[in-house]
């Protein structure tokens, strides 16, 4: 219902008219007209300077001359430089309004056949989610609901880390320190209490590490391996992996466990399958409670192995190379890479091996013409790698495949390390965030007259709604900075302040149902105050910015859109009077828009997946 077709049809006739020139309305470029100049759609004539040899400024006046005398919904226009402003008349935005009420699902788009996979979350079972997952989840859930919207097929999807040596470590933790312990003797969320093991690995792992250091063996290991002028504090802290593998009793009990749950060992796969278990059961938990869930899993323990069927056809059509060793690579310096392992001398996968296969079989189950992977931007090479590799295999999915990558995530006080058990787990994060939000309300008095129940439903929406919008109103490229405290001011750029223009209309919305049978109007309104065309405006540009926020896989993009209008709205509310209008057709006219205003506030919001309350 885009508006500015017509605007661009105008002018595109008008300069085949009065030139004789022929330029696409798709090149026809219009932009908002910037706030300290007159009009309403902007657009720049710089393009056509070349071809016809005038002054930017003649060209405008003369396209701006005729499409003002020749269409009926621009009122006037104005030109600055080789910009031509174009104002449309209130009886044009009046029209755009009645569109906007009369269209079902506004702001989604009709189905395109597409089908678009998203890959988001793909957490290890050895700790809990936490902050960084939580900005991959959300950038995966609302970049699906955009796509969904914007009339494609999405299907959302996670690759489980459920193996590895990360794995067996919680596992020897666990069998030489739980005691028999379990999530529910202890009543601890399952993830939780695994990842605690994990730590607990690492705590022992140092206290082990620190110990032989003061042993004959590790005094002979610095002298035959130590570099010149290395002095021990650096060797033993580069030393760290080499003594894990070589020396460690606990690293050799991690490592057997991996050995065993490779050849299948019973007693192993199912100490393995129990404690992952525990993991998805919290895993579940924390989905749920951000709004989050999946149509499809995949597991790296069904995965590690793909992939080496992709690599013996690609040795056989000249994709790959092998080296002396048995090693298999491949040559990518043609696209301004390098050489990459595909394949171990000993024939065992890398991580690109099973992500060509996992790949393949995910194009195998969905069919999907693109596939989106949410990931952060510390693999960027290695996503540039593997697109490169399935271009090269001629993988009929290849050109679909699309890396959202995005920055990490500090706290005010610096990053996180999971080993050390300094990360913010997810659950308590939302929690500390609720706890913000109730603590906030009851300080100044409010929700008095609601149950105890509704006030916990209304704190979860909006400490939900604080956390995820102060997230996502990030462009994913950017590193970021989450402070829970900033992200509940009720006046700053979040979602409490979008879901206050929401509550604030559900308010006039219930004194109006106690009053509209007493307010009739003779005529329609025909002229429009200068905020209410602007409202107007900004909601006939939501489709346009679901689409563009879909395209550009950037739910910022859709924040940014909503705080503006609630903005916007905020403003209205103070500076034009609603249910005290002058005019019985004023107040009906600013009833249509505020219902107009909250139907775009809680749908864009739905598509970053937040909910709106009834009251605050």
């Amino acid at each position: 219902m885009s508006f500015t077709k017509n605007i661009q049809s105008a002018i595109s006739e008008s300069i085949l008219k009065l030139y004789q020139l022929e330029v696409a309305t798709t090149d026809i470029n219009l932009t908002p007209t910037r706030a300290e100049f007159d009009g309403d759609i902007t657009y720049i004539v710089f393009p056509l300077v070349r071809e016809l040899k005038k002054k930017p400024e003649d060209i405008a006046h003369e396209i701006g001359t005729d499409i003002t005398a020749s269409n009926e919904s621009i009122k006037a226009y104005t030109v600055v430089k080789g910009f031509l402003n174009v104002s449309l008349t209130d009886a044009f935005w009046l029209g755009q309004l009645a569109g906007i009420e009369g269209e079902n699902n506004y702001g989604t788009f009709p189905k395109r056949d597409k089908k678009v996979l998203v890959e988001f979350s793909s957490p290890n079972t050895n700790k809990p989610l936490h902050l960084g997952h939580i900005r991959n989840i959300l950038l995966g859930w609302s970049s699906s609901m955009l796509l969904e919207a914007a009339g494609y097929d999405v299907l959302k999807t996670q690759i489980i880390n459920d193996r590895g040596i990360a794995i067996c470590k919680s596992m020897v933790a666990w069998g030489e320190f739980g005691e028999g312990k379990t999530p529910e003797s202890t009543s601890t969320k399952g993830d939780h209490f695994i990842g605690e093991y994990y730590v607990l690995f690492e705590t022992k792992f140092k206290e082990e590490y620190l110990a032989w250091q003061a042993t004959d063996e590790a005094n002979a290991t610095y002298a035959e391996h130590k570099k010149p002028e290395q002095t021990a504090d650096g060797f033993y802290k580069a030393y760290k992996n080499q003594y894990f593998n070589n020396f460690s009793a606990l690293g050799a009990k991690a490592t057997d466990l991996l050995i065993k749950w490779e050849e299948n060992d019973t007693d192993v796969k199912a100490l393995w399958s129990k404690m992952n278990s525990w993991v998805y059961k919290g895993f579940d938990e924390t989905y749920s409670d951000l709004g989050v869930s999946f149509d499809d899993l995949y597991y790296e323990s069904d995965t590690y192995l793909l992939g080496k069927d992709n690599i013996e056809q690609g040795l056989k059509d000249g994709t790959f190379y092998s080296k002396e060793d048995g090693s298999v690579w491949i040559d990518l310096e043609d696209v301004g890479l390098d050489h990459k392992l595909v394949l171990r001398s000993n024939g065992t996968s890398v991580y690109m091996t099973q992500d060509i296969g996992t790949a393949q079989i995910r194009y195998d189950d969905h069919k999907t013409e693109k596939m989106l992977y949410v990931v952060a931007d510390e693999q960027d090479y290695h996503f540039k790698v593997l697109f490169e590799i399935m271009k090269k295999l001629k993988a009929p999915f290849a050109d679909g495949l699309h890396h959202l990558s995005y920055g990490m995530v500090d706290l005010p006080t610096g990053r996180m390390k999971s080993r050390e058990g300094t990360v913010v787990d997810a659950d308590d994060l939302i929690a500390e965030v609720i706890g913000e939000v109730k603590k906030q309300a009851s300080e100044r008095g409010e929700l008095e007259e609601t149950t105890e129940e509704e006030r916990a439903e209304i704190y979860r929406k909006i400490g939900l709604s604080a956390l995820k919008f102060f997230i996502l109103k990030v462009n994913p490229k950017k590193r970021m900075i989450f402070n829970p405290e900033e992200s509940v001011d009720m006046q700053g750029q979040t979602g409490p302040y979008i879901q206050n223009a929401y509550v604030r209309i559900q308010s006039i919305l219930r004194r109006w149902e106690t009053m509209k049978d007493n307010v009739t109007a003779d005529k329609e309104v025909d002229v429009l105050h200068e905020q209410e065309s602007g409202l107007i405006q900004t909601l006939v540009a939501y489709p346009q910015e679901v689409l563009l926020s879909a395209e550009n896989y950037d739910p910022s993009g859709m924040a940014s859109y909503l705080y503006n209008l609630a903005k916007d709205y905020h403003k209205f509310y103070h500076d034009v009077r609603i249910l005290t209008a002058e005019s019985p057709e004023a107040m009906l006219l600013r009833i249509r828009l505020c219902e107009s205003v909250a139907m775009v506030l809680k749908s864009g919001m739905k598509l970053l997946g937040i909910e709106m309350p009834e009251r605050m």
